[in-house]
């Protein structure tokens, strides 16, 4: 009778064996990763190697497609013009300089929004993505207008007396670029942030404050260690797409504030001379890809989270 009661109790627990060995959830998945595995590949991978076979070409004559014999000459060429390399480095500063403004101007907006604005924390956070509502190209435009001659700027240093005549220093500089492109990044930089303060227990500042820890060191020792992996996420949410920018220079640089990207996208519609363009593309993915890798291994993500 024991025997028999023990058997029952073995096969009322036991899980109900899978036919044919397969897991009934493994179609779903595949069905879940399919389509944007198949977008990833449509629209970032093919693109991404048609660019790199294009590069090897000696010129775009005939089809794009057509047979062709592989050269390094576009290489070479690239290779060789120290311009090229002199605006390379420039545009990586500069998103170097972004990428740091937007994401220490983040940091604060970010902490208000975890830790101080309570009840109110979802209507801040909308009204902090109010701006991706609007185009890209209007509110680059918005500041072109904001900077000009006759725009917002010159008009209040006017009427309070401070200048005589307006300003037009103020556009067509890379100081215009930085200043335009920080604002657009801050709500971006701010996002990866909020997530890293997310996942902070606040019960560790109330264990600081028993240790009579002081406002800033509890900041410093607790808070500012545990969210730097969404600082380090928003660092390179930033400069990764900066390095190749090229609407908001063109919009509001102008000729002193010509970026990298600004010399890929000339190559591919004024001069027509896309396997030049395609190369100077490769260059600066692998670049910024090598600055990345190199930034991760000094600052590792993994040590990070561990500590968070």
């Amino acid at each position: 009778m024991t025997a028999s009661v023990d058997q029952a109790s073995r096969t009322k627990g036991a899980a109900p064996e899978r036919r044919g060995g397969s897991d009934p959830r493994r179609g779903s998945f595949w069905f879940l990763l399919g389509p944007p595995a198949i977008v990833l590949g449509l629209f970032l991978i093919v693109p991404v190697l048609l660019m790199i076979a294009v590069s090897f070409r000696a010129d775009l004559s005939g089809e794009l497609l057509a047979p062709f014999t592989p050269t390094l000459k576009q290489f070479q060429q690239a290779f060789a013009g120290a311009g090229y390399w002199r605006v390379l480095g420039i545009s990586a500063l500069t998103a170097f300089g972004v990428a740091a403004i937007a994401t220490v101007t983040a940091y604060p907006i970010a902490y208000f929004l975890a830790f101080r604005a309570g009840k109110r924390a979802a209507l801040y956070l909308i009204l902090l993505l109010v701006p991706f509502w609007t185009s890209y190209l209007l509110r680059v435009m918005a500041w072109k207008l904001m900077l000009g001659e006759q725009g917002v700027v010159n008009s209040v240093l006017i009427g309070t007396g401070l200048i005589d005549d307006p300003l037009d220093a103020l556009l067509y500089n890379r100081s215009a670029v930085v200043v335009t492109l920080i604002y657009v990044w801050i709500p971006f930089a701010a996002l990866p942030i909020l997530a890293g303060l997310g996942r902070i227990d606040v019960r560790l500042h109330d264990a600081a404050a028993d240790l009579y820890g002081s406002p800033l060191q509890q900041f410093l020792r607790v808070t500012l260690p545990l969210s730097l992996p969404g600082v380090v996420a928003a660092f390179f949410m930033v400069f990764i797409p900066t390095v190749g920018e090229y609407v908001t220079p063109l919009l509001v640089g102008g000729t002193g504030g010509t970026m990298y990207g600004n010399l890929i996208q000339d190559f591919f519609t004024r001069a027509a001379n896309w396997p030049l363009g395609s190369a100077l593309s490769i260059i600066m993915l692998t670049v910024t890809l090598g600055l990345v890798i190199v930034a991760l291994r000094i600052v590792d993500p993994r040590r990070l989270l561990e500590r968070g």
